[in-house]
């Protein structure tokens, strides 16, 4: 029996994935009504098709959407949304951030360099990517605390298997964020409407027009509360686990430092071997065969993406950590309709900020013997108390090497 909620399957979930994986790559949890996905082929076969698999979990008795996000939308309305936001969120949009992202990552290091020693998550890998989407939507980077707040509330939702009190508590307080930020969004979006002609991506948003249709304020609002929470939480996370990854195997970092060329490559080994989000939940929308297991219509499925990115008959040595594998087709960022469309950003903070660290922390390690605290969302993997210590260095002004 696999025991979703402990501290060591959300910190080491992989042995358990692998034991399963070779003894039943579709098993269902019975106390949850719960079927979970293990390998690559099934896990990729629930993200991609659509036909048996939908976004929409509305399609399972007694469950609902866990807001009014497009990921959680099905075509022809996903494909609409999609289409409005991608129109806003362009790749220039994203490149314009580097020398922003730059000074906010410089910024961070600079707060904690002179002590020796940092909490990884709470001061950098966090703050980092909530102020980097603070500053694309235009918003003030000084109330990042307050977006910190609404998005550790919505990611409590990926906990409420367990029923109960619990489950009702965290309905409630997301209740009470949904309703603070219904709030406080028609206010943002009139001063964006009178303001001189800005840039942001809150702007672009609300300007973004596909075949004479626009983005209602309602689903402004869901994809402001898909990018705080998804935004966030996938950037940092990134960043978190490729410190873990680099504390856990040394060699591999010492041929990091040699070439931080491999940097790129190291980042996407870091997103296959602790994949940021472990899974996405999908319904059935029929009755589905799945290696020689009928999933009946109207269940709640889990694709491990974890899981699948850690498959022996995908990955040659699935279970080390190669900075410079190749081919990495893992799918750490999803797949097919629904793949994540803030992946190069995700990428580029990581590539700016791991770039930040080594080269001006030169000798981190743990500061205790103690294991690494991990993230309370069931669907989310990385640190969320990752103390280290170093030589203190001095802090460095903006716009020097």
């Amino acid at each position: 029996m696999i025991d979703l909620f402990s501290t060591e399957m959300r910190r080491n979930p992989y042995p358990a994935f692998d034991q399963m994986r070779a003894a039943a790559p579709v098993f269902h949890l019975a106390p949850f009504d719960l079927w979970l996905i293990f390998d690559f082929d099934g896990v990729k076969r629930a993200l991609f098709d659509h036909d048996a698999f939908s976004s929409d979990l509305s399609h399972v008795k007694g469950q609902g959407n866990p807001g009014d996000w497009f990921l959680f939308f099905d075509p022809p309305r996903h494909t609409k949304l999609r289409a409005l936001i991608s129109k806003a969120f362009t790749p220039r949009v994203v490149a314009n951030l580097e020398p922003r992202i730059r000074d906010l990552s410089r910024d961070l290091l600079n707060e904690v360099i002179e002590r020796g020693e940092m909490d990884l998550p709470n001061d950098f890998g966090v703050p980092l990517p909530m102020r980097v989407i603070a500053e694309l939507l235009g918003l003030p980077a000084s109330d990042w605390p307050r977006y910190k707040r609404w998005s550790d509330v919505m990611l409590r939702l990926a906990n409420t298997f367990s029923g109960g009190e619990e489950t009702a508590r965290i309905f409630e307080e997301y209740g009470a964020v949904k309703a603070e930020m219904q709030a406080w969004f028609p206010d943002v979006i009139e001063q964006r409407r009178r303001a001189a002609r800005q840039d942001d991506l809150l702007t672009r948003l609300i300007d973004a027009e596909v075949d004479g249709e626009r983005l209602t304020p309602k689903e402004i609002l869901g994809f402001v509360q898909l990018l705080l929470v998804g935004g966030q939480e996938t950037t940092a996370n990134l960043i978190d686990n490729a410190i873990v990854c680099f504390l856990d195997h040394p060699d591999e970092l010492a041929r990091l430092r040699a070439n931080l060329g491999l940097l790129p490559s190291a980042i996407e080994e870091v997103l296959r071997y602790r994949s940021p989000l472990q899974w996405m939940p999908r319904a059935t929308r029929r009755d589905v065969e799945v290696h020689g297991q009928m999933i009946p219509a109207g269940k709640l499925v889990m694709p491990l993406i974890g899981s699948a990115n850690r498959d022996p008959k995908q990955f040659r040595d699935a279970g080390r950590f190669d900075i410079t594998r190749e081919p990495n087709p893992h799918i750490a960022f999803g797949h097919g309709i629904h793949a994540c469309l803030g992946a190069p950003l995700a990428r580029l903070e990581a590539r700016i900020a791991l770039t930040d660290f080594l080269e001006r922390i030169q000798d981190f390690r743990p500061a205790s013997d103690e294991p690494w605290e991990p993230r309370k969302g069931l669907g989310v993997h990385g640190p969320s108390r990752l103390r280290l210590r170093f030589t203190p260095g001095r802090p460095e002004r903006r716009g020097t090497p």
